[in-house]
């Protein structure tokens, strides 16, 4: 068995074997120029943010920053002292940023000017980094109506990070985008598998984002990019374009279902393209599935593969005992990857489970089937969640601060499926006595909550339909086209 190891561990042999290698590249939108962060510099670089963090006595660190080469070494900072980061977006609601910080007992919070500060090139410290310690805590959507910090050890990031170079190939050479927000486990990938592994992370501009996937189709000719990780809807957008960059040799879609549409023409353009898996609590992804050369199931969608390196999956019964192949049943994870769980104890804990012989089970709540080859095929969620734009939703927290408004009297949040089969939400309320705009609800709910989780209909009604049982009538709800 292959000794577990730290973040930073695995970090400092890149640094230690090829000191000069360029880690990050970054471009200036307003000056055309790009700036180039050799695995040396970073080092440095996150000696001098801990030498401006001091003594840290929480467990915790929070990072609040623009994307860029700071920002990876903050990170990188934090796990070399023997704390957990947790990342946000500048652009989130105050609000949620503040739960978050709180809830994780994150008294110090790296952002922009923070770095600026800190020495450029700070003396080396010790690393206190262990595979055992947690890494990072991530923000999803929870039932309680509050968002659930998931607990993340270093060895299941390093774990991953050893998966991704033996599936993909990753390492010197290879040039991958940083595409993703830091809230979702996309941008675990990007970083750490590529840093990890030796190769180079180009940070994506915000203007290029912008500018659709053309826009990224140029930036990534400019900087010679190879892999692009993203959701489905990245990889359609790219599957659109007459051309792609000519250094592109992986595509990696995660986050939602892939349909065969959405790469009809990628595949015959000599690109490998994988289909992957995996809940938040499962650090990353759990499976992966080549696409470009398998036909997609009937349904137009493609399975999501076998188990990787470190990981365990089955599909089981509610007994926890593992059906036959073709069976339905529940997507159950096991191995390195699984999370020490959740800050605090939310009732979501419920979904770690241990078998009678030790075994840490995660419980994912979805549901699927193995293939004759062997392969998972995802079906559906078991309960109410929801995929929105790559991202976990719980109609139930998006509900409970609808009623927070105080320009709501009763609100009910449902999930409905447009004709292309991607899930949306639709917000019915009975105004308050102030009768204000369904505007003013829908920037209230923008203000407490992450963009991709504020309904996209609002309706005003004048009663909430109810069953003879006084539960919501779902059916009888007005359905937006």
């Amino acid at each position: 068995m292959k000794k577990k190891s730290s973040i930073y561990e695995a970090f400092w042999n890149q640094v230690r074997l090829h000191p000069q290698r360029v880690a990050i590249i970054e471009e200036n939108p307003e000056t055309g120029e790009t700036r180039r962060v050799t695995y040396g510099q970073l080092a440095f670089m996150a000696d001098g943010i801990l030498e401006k963090m001091g003594d840290v006595e929480e467990d915790a660190v929070g990072i609040v920053m623009s994307h860029s080469a700071e920002m990876i070494s903050a990170m990188l900072a934090a796990v070399k002292a023997g704390k957990a980061y947790v990342p946000a977006e500048p652009s989130l609601p105050e609000d949620r940023r503040r739960f978050m910080m709180e809830n994780s007992g994150v008294r110090l919070v790296i952002d922009d000017a923070f770095c600026r500060e800190a020495p450029k090139y700070g003396q080396p410290k010790p690393d206190l980094s262990t595979p055992e310690r947690p890494a990072y805590v991530l923000y999803t959507s929870g039932t309680t109506g509050r968002p659930k910090g998931v607990v993340i050890e270093n060895h299941s990031v390093t774990n991953y990070a050893d998966a991704f170079r033996f599936e993909f190939r990753i390492g010197p050479g290879d040039v991958m985008t940083q595409y993703s927000v830091c809230s979702f486990d996309i941008f675990t990938e990007e970083v750490f598998g590529t840093l990890l592994n030796g190769a180079t992370l180009a940070i994506v501009p915000e203007s290029v984002k912008a500018g659709g996937a053309r826009a990224l189709a140029d930036f990534c000719e400019r900087q010679g990019v190879t892999i692009i990780s993203g959701f489905p809807y990245l990889i359609a957008e790219l599957n659109a374009l007459p051309d792609i960059p000519r250094r592109l040799r992986l595509l990696i879609s995660g986050g939602d279902v892939l349909r065969a549409s959405y790469i009809d023409r990628l595949r015959y353009k000599g690109v490998e393209i994988y289909n992957t898996y995996g809940p938040s609590e499962t650090t990353v992804c759990a499976t992966y599935h080549r696409c470009d050369t398998e036909e997609a199931l009937p349904d137009g969608t493609f399975p999501v593969g076998r188990d990787i390196q470190g990981v365990k999956v089955r599909i089981m019964d509610e007994n926890m005992r593992e059906v036959k192949k073709g069976c339905l049943g529940e997507i159950c994870i096991s191995g390195e990857g699984v999370a020490r769980g959740y800050v605090g104890n939310p009732p979501e804990s419920k979904n770690f489970t241990v078998t009678p012989r030790g075994e840490r089970i995660y419980r994912t709540g979805d549901l699927g089937y193995r293939l004759a080859n062997g392969r998972i095929a995802f079906l559906r969620r078991k309960d109410s969640q929801v995929m929105i734009l790559g991202r976990r939703v719980e109609p139930l927290e998006v509900e409970n601060v609808l009623n927070e408004s105080p320009d709501v009297a009763r609100g009910v949040v449902a999930a409905y499926k447009d004709k292309k089969g991607l899930p949306y939400l639709v917000a019915y309320f009975i105004p308050g006595k102030a009768r204000k705009s369904v505007e003013t609800v829908r920037r209230f709910l923008a203000s407490k909550l992450a963009d991709f989780m504020v309904p996209q209909y609002f309706v005003a009604m004048q009663e909430i339909p109810l069953t003879p049982r006084g539960k919501v009538d779902v059916s009888a709800l007005p359905k937006p086209v």
